[in-house]
């Protein structure tokens, strides 16, 4: 399944891992409660594609644990750091249906054509320096008929609160967060690739996480 890709270097990239490296030690503390509703729901939704999941940007692995026992999960991060501590919680807590967590650029899986049901990325998306590209890597990966599922926050696509979003995005950036990506720029990639859009769901809290589903044309 695993297919070699020439690595990808930046001074993005190296900002992000430095970024995730900082953040690991206190990454469950900060964000356990406060996101699990939406990647429950983000995992509820890519699980009934089939068993076999890429979690792209799995990060410490919060979410490992929410797969039914008898799936099959990989998951990629572009920090060694977080992953250091995702491993020790499928040790810890004997999540066998982890198959591989691995350092990994979301922009250049290193997985053949069709390898999963599904893709889902959790908070994740508005944070890559490509969105678009890491898009068309989750949906290379698929097989078709497959799912694409992003849980995120989106920011409004117009109205006093899209104005105030793009206001304070560049604080927002700085602690790691994205206000103003709109969801509209990922439904115009799906057109633009011929993937169907199934459905924007807002969950906790109060809507401000959202679980957009994506499916692969057969």
């Amino acid at each position: 399944m695993l297919r070699e890709r020439a690595p990808e270097a930046g001074p993005t990239t190296e900002l992000m891992r430095k970024a995730y490296a900082r953040w690991a030690p206190v990454y469950d503390v900060v964000y356990d409660k406060l996101t699990e509703p939406a990647a429950r729901a983000a995992v509820e939704a890519a699980v009934a594609h089939g068993p076999r999941v890429l979690e792209a940007g799995v990060g410490t692995g919060l979410s490992l644990g929410y797969y039914p026992r008898d799936s099959f999960v990989c998951g990629v991060d572009l920090s060694e750091d977080m992953l250091k501590r995702a491993r020790a919680k499928v040790r810890r807590k004997g999540l066998t249906h982890v198959k591989g967590l691995q350092v990994m650029d979301v922009c250049r899986l290193g997985y053949a054509d069709a390898s999963f049901d599904a893709v889902v990325a959790q908070f994740l998306i508005t944070l890559v320096p490509n969105p678009e590209a890491a898009l068309s890597e989750f949906l290379r990966v698929v097989r078709p008929g497959g799912g694409i599922v992003l849980a995120n926050h989106f920011g409004q696509s117009d109205g006093p609160v899209a104005r105030v979003e793009e206001i304070v995005a560049p604080l927002c950036t700085k602690i790691g967060w994205s206000s103003d990506f709109k969801a509209t720029r990922i439904e115009a990639w799906a057109r633009r690739n011929g993937v169907e859009v199934v459905g924007l769901a807002p969950t906790f809290p109060g809507g401000f996480f959202k679980i957009l589903r994506m499916r692969k044309r057969g």
